[in-house]
């Protein structure tokens, strides 16, 4: 072996290690972003970006194989640009977040997201059945402040009034009740999240009651004779507002997951990393919550036709389950 070819074999050999550490973390960053790296990950990165460098010049200053130098120039240059590289815009953030961190975070944790599909369900079909057998179930699940009036009580003419009563709503009336309903569902929605650091068992009971809430308040509507009537006042909007208290509550599991199995990480690690992929969640959820509180304040009182309200709520219902299912599964399986 030339003297040459012995001095860049050593030189690799002493230094090799550090530039494949350096291009795995590239390699990562590249596919799913900074956030995918941990905070000691984070730390090395730039340490090892000017270990390279420093590589570098050192083997363009004794000339070393050429196949070498060109190596390391083409890895500096993609770390450059994962440390240092052109920020996205604020309107490009958004637009990567809607069409890929958040279907990808909805796919992520589909498992999570159907067990809290099971509890709110399970809890909308007990009270459903023990109001719809007895009224006076229907005071057990609903408080005065949900019920706006409507109880057992309530004639039908004025249950069914109450479905169709926004004919003639203001733009001001309007907005007013689209905002108070966006701070009103956020807010239940945030705390299914949030409560999930308690173990997960407040957010268990949370979905639980939100489920038993609706599931007493349709029995009130199926007992008069009004199952269609209330199923497409709800599906205007209760597809998008449900779907995401429910994802909300997928979250707060998460939370909960990483206390109670962090795996080989530690508790807080997990917990930090569970954290970040939930914050994308409830984010996301925070939009669904503001369409779904236009389409009540709006849609449910300008547009009074049945037919047209489950065709509305059933586009709606396909639209989300192409969104997250196919849009983040496509997303996921790229990354």
């Amino acid at each position: 072996m030339s003297e040459f070819a012995l001095k860049s074999s050593r030189f690799r050999a002493e230094r090799e290690s550090s530039w494949k550490e350096l291009q795995a973390l590239v390699e990562r960053v590249e596919k799913q972003g900074l956030t995918s790296l941990s905070a000691e990950e984070l730390t090395r990165l730039p340490n090892l970006y000017r270990f390279t460098l420093s590589s570098l010049s050192v083997a363009r200053g004794v000339s070393l194989d050429r196949n070498l130098l060109e190596y390391l120039e083409l890895l500096s240059t993609r770390a450059y640009f994962c440390i240092y590289g052109v920020r996205a815009s604020f309107g490009g953030e958004i637009i990567k977040f809607l069409a890929e961190d958040f279907p990808a975070a909805v796919w992520q944790v589909r498992w999570r997201t159907l067990a809290s599909t099971l509890i709110f369900c399970l809890a909308a079909f007990l009270a459903f059945y023990l109001t719809n057998s007895n009224e006076e179930w229907y005071y057990t699940f609903v408080s005065d402040g949900m019920s706006s009036g409507r109880t057992p009580a309530t004639s039908t003419e004025d249950l069914r009034k109450a479905l169709y009563d926004g004919g003639d709503a203001n733009a001001g009336d309007l907005n007013w009740f689209a905002s108070y309903l966006f701070s009103n569902n956020a807010s239940v929605g945030m705390l299914s999240f949030a409560l999930g650091f308690a173990l997960g068992v407040p957010t268990v009971m949370l979905i639980f009651y939100n489920g038993a809430v609706l599931g007493a308040f349709v029995a009130l509507y199926v007992g008069r004779g009004l199952g269609l009537d209330i199923a497409a006042w709800l599906s205007i909007h209760g597809t998008t507002e449900l779907l995401a208290i429910i994802l909300c509550g997928a979250a707060g599991l998460g939370l909960a997951k990483g206390i109670i199995s962090p795996g080989r990480e530690s508790r807080l690690a997990n917990l930090a990393r569970e954290g970040r992929e939930a914050g994308k969640l409830v984010i996301g959820c925070v939009l669904m919550l503001l369409i779904a509180a236009l389409l009540e304040a709006f849609g449910r009182q300008w547009i009074t036709d049945i037919t047209l309200r489950l065709v509305i709520g059933g586009g709606l219902l396909l639209f989300w389950l192409g969104y997250f299912g196919y849009l983040g599964r496509k997303v996921c399986l790229e990354r």
